[in-house]
């Protein structure tokens, strides 16, 4: 615009007087041609002062206003994870490196901006409900069962090696999603206790969230890994001895560099057709490609948790390992108490190791010690099952793993309540429908808000003793109930009439009544947020055998021992089961684990597990 400015100028300039240029001396014409250039070098300069001016405001305003925002975005980070260096006053920043990073920042913007909550969220900490549609942080607050303990963060277990990476992949449980998601706190819990990285499977479709459309009928997820439900980045970032990386990003960095060999051949083995990528891949491609691969390059222990307790020595000292074959050698040359002998009578947390052994036991044949062969394995993969090697973890992390050390038990059992928790977009869904629905109560003259709750399976629920009907459930809990109460209804029965019988006695309501605040809210979501809904209830009624029922009283267990509520010393809650007939009040007291681990939840997951906090002595230099 410039050039064309100046040439324009040039051309009124040579048209001004065209006759008289002609006539005018020599010295006169030069001194006029003079003046004309001057007058153009003017207006030019003019001009281009102008438009720099405008550049410059425009570029320093914009590179301003992204170093405001690299600053405002770090402090305030910094500000939320508290980090131990010296602080600094808001509006300092560093100028070194600073303008080279406005590009770095840009583009973790935009990554941002195709992952919300990415840029939502910062730590575990607390329950932030703004993003997500609400409630306020004061009606969400009542979610919050988990606690934020910043020493439980700085664990890391005495079997991570320095300078070298060992991994732990696993592959998804096929049944549901409770089903799944036990047997990835099994493995997680597995991987912090052997230092290892924690490998993720692929995307893929799992049993029952395989939902392609929301309610509304908009496209929505059907393929999902467990970043999809809980915060795994966080998770990892929040703890030093924990790493969480992808399968595309294992086979990456593991198997395409040649680091990954048969285990019986010793011969490097690349994968299949050099992919890395499985994400949404069938099942039939993941289970005969991925998944053979990771057996003939991975050590499968053949651990079973019908048979054996995994052991780990509270050190990797050799003499620990010791002890617990001592241990376990005590335990399969006398006779083991049944667990019968441990009702209501608890051992104390902090007990020593052969005590808390017996109370586990559960007529198992023994341990399954973490011993060197185990320790030095590159990579351990945890099949479905289904193969000759290896078993099915349809088990609890704590019924299945061992710790020499009472304080390593009581960590992992803290980690799992404090992290491993369902995504803030669950859990502030589950806590509008629960405020609306507190509100529901008082509407009806009820003013604490108190609602009680059913899980009822039936479905393709394979346990049929367990099919009682309507009136049947009624009668074994209506000692309990609120008479005209309003109960929440949990249920995969799809006949209205059903629930009929209820309807004449009680206010029912069900997630459906609630729909129109799970706007947006992916429908492979709503089994969760109806665990959430009604682990919030004041009584509450499940169905023996099912792993939904008994998350919900898991967290119910987490919640009366975060509140101290009546018998939390010893794992007791207002819990029942409508079926089985003689199993109605087991969580007025206290079991240990038992077979089969899977048809309930044990208090040993949620009583006393605070004990211990700070005291945890994880390096072998410390052991005296």
């Amino acid at each position: 615009r410039v050039h064309e400015t100046k040439l324009s100028i040039e051309g009124r300039t040579m048209m001004a007087e065209p006759n008289s240029k002609a006539n005018e001396p020599k010295h006169a014409k030069g001194s006029i041609i003079t003046n004309y250039f001057l007058l153009i070098l003017f207006v030019f300069g003019c001009i281009q002062f102008f438009i720099n001016v405008q550049q410059d405001n425009y570029g320093g305003y914009h590179q301003k206003s992204h170093i405001e925002a690299f600053q405002r975005k770090h402090f305030d980070k910094a500000r939320l994870q508290k980090p131990k260096t010296s602080k600094k006053k808001k509006g300092d920043l560093d100028d070194t490196g600073i303008h080279e990073r406005v590009e770095e920042e840009e583009q973790q913007q935009e990554e941002e901006e195709e992952n919300p909550r990415e840029r939502e969220r910062e730590t575990l900490v607390g329950l932030n409900c703004d993003p997500h549609g609400g409630p306020s942080n004061e009606l969400a607050e009542e979610m919050i069962f988990w606690e934020d303990i910043p020493s439980d963060n700085t664990y890391i277990s005495p079997f991570q090696k320095q300078g070298k990476k060992q991994y732990l992949t696993f592959e998804s449980d096929h049944g549901g999603w409770n089903n799944i998601r036990m047997a990835m706190e099994t493995v997680m819990t597995m991987a912090i206790a052997m230092g290892r990285t924690l490998v993720l499977p692929p995307d893929q479709p799992m049993y029952l969230l395989t939902k392609g459309q929301d309610h509304q009928g908009s496209t929505q997820r059907k393929d999902f890994t467990f970043s999809h439900f809980f915060e795994m980045d966080l998770i990892a970032d929040e703890h030093m001895g924990l790493e969480i990386i992808s399968m595309d990003e294992f086979l990456t960095r593991e198997g395409l560099a040649g680091n990954l060999k048969d285990t019986k051949t010793g011969k490097v083995v690349f994968p299949p057709n050099n992919r890395t990528s499985y994400d949404g891949a069938a099942h039939s491609v993941i289970a005969n490609e991925l998944e053979k691969y990771l057996q003939q390059v991975g050590m499968v222990p053949p651990w079973d948790p019908e048979k054996c307790m995994i052991a780990f020595p509270s050190t990797s000292d050799p003499a620990d390992v010791k002890v617990l074959q001592n241990l376990h050698e005590k335990a399969t040359s006398t006779k083991m108490p049944s667990y019968s002998d441990f009702i209501d009578r608890p051992n104390p947390v902090d007990a020593p190791p052969f005590d808390r052994m017996r109370e586990n036991w559960a007529d198992r044949q023994g341990l399954c010690i973490y011993e060197k062969k185990c320790q030095d394995a590159h990579l351990i993969h945890f099949g479905e099952g289904n193969d000759e090697e290896g078993a099915r973890l349809l088990v609890h992390f704590y019924a299945f793993l061992f710790f020499e050390d009472w304080r390593q038990d009581t960590w992992m059992k803290r980690f799992v309540r404090d992290h491993v928790r369902y995504i803030d977009e669950i859990q502030c869904a589950a806590a509008r429908i629960v405020a609306a629905l507190r509100e529901r109560v008082r509407s009806r003259g009820q003013k604490d808000g108190k609602y009680n709750a059913f899980h009822i399976r039936r479905g393709d629920f394979q346990y049929t003793v367990t099919r009682f009907d309507a009136p049947h459930i009624i009668r074994n809990s209506a000692d309990k109930m609120t008479p005209n109460g309003t109960i929440y209804i949990a249920s995969d029965e799809k006949d209205a009439a059903f629930f009929r019988p209820f309807r004449e006695l009680y206010d029912v309501v069900f997630l459906d009544d609630f729909k129109y605040l799970l706007k947006g809210v992916n429908t492979n979501y709503y089994g969760m947020i109806d665990s959430l809904i009604a682990s919030r209830s004041e009584v509450f009624f499940g169905c023996w055998f099912s792993t939904f029922t008994g998350y919900i009283n898991r967290i119910r267990g987490y919640h009366n021992n975060k509140k101290k509520g009546p018998g939390y010393e010893m794992g007791y809650m207002e819990s029942y089961y409508y079926a089985l007939d003689d199993r109605k009040d087991h969580l007025h007291h206290f079991y240990p684990v038992k077979k089969s681990f899977y048809a309930r939840e044990f208090p040993a997951s949620w009583r006393l597990i605070d004990q211990g906090v700070g005291e945890l002595k994880h390096l072998a230099a410390n052991k005296k």
